[in-house]
């Protein structure tokens, strides 16, 4: 589940984040660089003989993974308001790997 998630956040930081008239707006070019650096991180956590220190890994993961997508949703809501955008694949994408890597954080800190 781990390293799916990884792969849903690389994938999704390099889409388009958000969606406009006047083009799209990718991930790359802002917090999606910092998701695509904390996938790696998690996609190292996955892979760790010490389930623990994996589950830490995943955890600071999750958190980068569902926390810059809600930030960028704020941010871009208080720019210009509802109208004119649209949320784009790529924030999706990194949104739901943010919560595959949360379940595969508790599920690895609970030993299951």
């Amino acid at each position: 589940m781990a390293v799916v998630a990884s792969l849903l956040v690389i994938v999704g930081s390099f889409l388009p984040w958000v969606h406009t008239a006047l083009g799209n707006v990718s991930g790359i070019n802002g917090p999606g660089l910092w998701t695509a650096y904390a996938a790696f991180a998690g996609l190292a956590g996955a892979m760790m003989p010490w389930r623990r220190v994996g589950a830490v890994h995943l955890g600071v993961f999750a958190a980068v993974a569902l926390v810059l997508p809600a930030w960028q949703v704020v941010h871009v809501l208080g720019l210009v308001g509802v109208g004119g955008w649209l949320p784009g694949t790529g924030l999706v994408l990194v949104a739901c790997g943010g919560v595959l890597a949360a379940t595969a954080a508790l599920r690895s800190w609970r030993g299951l």
